[in-house]
């Protein structure tokens, strides 16, 4: 029988009947023991007698005794129970009735503490959950606001191009009698061809930080916009082979596009009206400048002076023509995409049309406009009529590329290709054609004859770069705490709450212990917290050149060798960046004095001091878990529940966010101490000053 599923006082009850019952058959042994002893049967009824009378005192007495048990245990347990469970569960805000348990010590007072302090902490998790949803709610709001107002259309779309975002910018450029509706294809406002293959080029790149730049146009009235693709990172909680959506910014460059274009047009007939007369000038020249017999001989010097004259000019606008050549690619915008990918695009176009191509590609980056060059060359190759074995080949040429069009047959003269680049192409907008799409990419194309009885085509492209490794992508998250609108600030920092404070947590690894003796620092790492969290892209991280050799000893501890310092700054310029960063900021580290010796010995040569205040985690950690006990990192942030992981222990950065994660728990500990204030901090902090000194004042 499993006696932990009765109630307790059954348990009770049975626990003094079976007392009761063991006293009686004590008794009943010890009297039939006696009697058999005493030997005189005449004395059998006194002896029952006597078992019978002391049976029912001892019965009586167990009960009372159980009688008093149940009223002032048992029951008063069971209450208790019963209503911190209801306060608990239910949700009961009255206190609980300590009265019942006055019999039971300090079992009920710890009971009632338990139960206040559950009702104090839901009351304030309540306040904090509805301070928190109208804090989120007004953050929504500004964010929504500023949205609103940035200069661009923003579209957020799924995987499948229906809308989930757009602001007010969005709805102005999207045009159209109805404005955009959320969970609808995005097609329905932008022509389907630009978008779709832009998706797919970074669905194909494989890359979370690739961007791309395109072109596209309005259903509604053509209008051509500049955008930018960028690939949403996937969160956790998302399948692993989900599509992600994507984000499109959108801006108008129709009014660009005319505007350049009248420009362009402007500058071509200029250049075309200038340097035909200039050539035909120098020719003159150089007719008027032949031997004519003794009559030219007065004539020299002028025919010389107008002949260099005529040089300079036709070579200055040359000059002015390559510039104006080079301004039209820097002027539009292209994004750099993978030669494979392009010419992936181009093979693809042409076997849906039901035709060939070898695509033969180097590793290059090109920047051109991706989509608008995959649509001129398929038009190319769709338009070489009575040819076979094409092949599309792009490879390096200084410091850009050559795209050049292979084919075996008759090569295609000017004149036809002329007409080719004025026939529009099919991307969505009626005025693009094969000669726009050179104009934007500042380039030209030609034909050629090869010796094997092949012809192609070239259109080289300005620039263009072998791939590489990615270098780390900046963060592009976005930073903020509104909360800091409204902060007033405070004259002394003294007077200062500790949470309305910003610091700077660091730390240093060095060649050995003994600034003293020549030992350097090799790494500097911080990072800020503000309004009470540690804002993660804020973060100083670097090596440092520490002009003389790491000890392999201290390369054991942090891991840096002299060849991983051998191109990093030295402490000079190190110093000064961490100077700036740690600016109006309080300094916290973990055995303060050992890093802040090795910062002040270099002041004079940084040309800055380290006059900030400082907190120190050791002397925290005294005040908060008393002075006996163990203050080290490790000892620290395994009492407050921090794991460092070993690959970052004696690491600048590893160390720092242990450190800052250990400082942010020590708040909330010290406030509860009645520390507020930086003040108070400090004043606390020095009464522990034979363990480290506190280098404040």
């Amino acid at each position: 029988m499993d006696l932990t599923r009765l109630s307790l006082r059954l348990r009770v009850f049975l626990f003094f009947a079976g007392l009761a019952a063991g006293n009686v058959a004590a008794l009943v042994a010890g009297l039939v023991f006696g009697f058999e002893r005493l030997g005189k049967p005449e004395a059998l009824d006194g002896f029952i007698i006597g078992g019978v009378v002391a049976g029912f005192v001892i019965v009586g007495l167990i009960v009372a005794v159980w009688f008093l048990f149940d009223e002032n245990v048992a029951k008063p347990i069971e209450r208790l129970a019963g209503g911190m469970r209801a306060r608990t569960h239910a949700e009961v805000a009255a206190d609980l009735d300590q009265n019942a348990g006055r019999y039971l010590g300090d079992l009920a007072p710890a009971a009632a503490a338990v139960t206040q302090h559950l009702a104090e902490t839901r009351s304030a998790l309540t306040e904090a959950v509805q301070r928190e949803t109208t804090r989120l709610a007004q953050e929504k709001e500004r964010l929504e606001t500023l949205l609103s107002d940035v200069p661009v259309g923003v579209l957020l779309c799924t995987a499948d191009h229906q809308l989930v975002f757009y602001n007010g910018q969005a709805v102005d450029l999207l045009g159209g009698a109805h404005a955009p509706g959320l969970d609808r294809r995005v097609f329905d406002y932008l022509h389907q061809a630009p978008v779709a293959h832009a998706y797919a080029r970074l669905m194909e790149t494989d890359d979370p930080d690739a961007a791309s730049d395109l072109l596209c146009a309005t259903v509604a009235d053509g209008k051509v916009l500049a955008a930018r693709m960028r690939l949403l990172s996937e969160g956790e909680d998302h399948h692993v082979t989900a599509r992600p959506g994507y984000v499109l910014t959108l801006r108008d460059v129709s009014g660009d596009m005319r505007a350049h274009a009248q420009r362009e047009q402007l500058m071509d007939e200029l250049f075309d009206r200038i340097r035909r007369p200039a050539a035909a000038l120098q020719s003159l020249i150089g007719v008027l400048t032949a031997d004519d017999g003794p009559q030219g001989a007065a004539r020299d010097r002028v025919r010389e002076a107008a002949r260099a004259e005529a040089g300079l000019l036709s070579g200055a606008i040359h000059t002015l023509f390559e510039r104006h050549e080079q301004n039209r690619v820097d002027w539009w915008p292209l994004s750099m995409i993978r030669a494979s990918d392009l010419g992936e695009a181009v093979r693809a176009r042409v076997e849906a049309a039901g035709g060939q191509v070898l695509s033969v590609t180097a590793g290059l980056m090109l920047r051109c406009e991706g989509f608008e060059m995959v649509a001129f060359l398929a038009a190319l190759l769709g338009r070489l009529e009575g040819r076979s074995d094409f092949r599309l080949e792009i490879t390096e040429e200084g410091a850009g590329a050559l795209i050049a069009l292979e084919w075996r047959g008759p090569p295609v003269p000017i004149a036809e290709l002329e007409r080719w680049l004025d026939a529009p192409l099919e991307v969505g907008m009626a005025d693009v054609t094969g000669r726009r799409v050179l104009v934007t990419h500042a380039t030209e194309i030609w034909p050629e004859v090869l010796n094997d009885g092949r012809a192609r085509l070239c259109v080289p492209l300005r620039e263009a770069r072998r791939v590489s490794k990615r270098p780390k992508p900046v963060p592009r998250a976005v930073v903020y705490d509104f909360d800091l609108l409204g902060r007033a600030r405070d004259a002394e920092v003294a007077d200062t709450p500790l949470e309305r404070l910003t610091y700077v947590v660091f730390d240093t690894e060095t060649t050995g212990l003994l600034p003293t003796e020549g030992d350097e620092i090799v790494q500097i790492a911080a990072v800020r917290i503000v309004n009470g969290r540690r804002v993660e892209t804020e973060v100083f991280d670097t090596l440092v050149n520490p002009g003389r050799r790491i000890p392999p000893g201290s390369t054991e501890v942090h891991g840096i060798s002299d060849a991983m310092v051998a191109d990093a700054p030295d402490i000079v310029e190190v110093g000064r960046k961490f100077h700036k960063f740690a600016e109006g900021a309080v300094l916290v580290a973990h055995n303060a004095p050992f890093d802040m010796e090795f910062l002040r010995r270099k002041e004079v040569a940084i040309g800055q001091n380290f006059d900030n205040p400082i907190l120190d985690t050791v002397l925290l950690s005294a005040v908060v878990f008393g002075q006996s006990e163990s203050h080290s990192l490790d000892a620290l942030t395994h009492r407050l529940g921090i794991t460092i992981p070993e690959e970052a222990r004696h690491t600048a950065i590893g160390d720092t966010v242990a450190t800052a994660d250990a400082f942010l728990k020590l708040l909330p500990a010290l406030k509860a101490r009645g520390l507020t204030t930086f003040g108070e901090v400090v004043d606390e902090v020095r009464k522990h000053g034979r363990l480290i000194k506190d280098l404040n004042g």
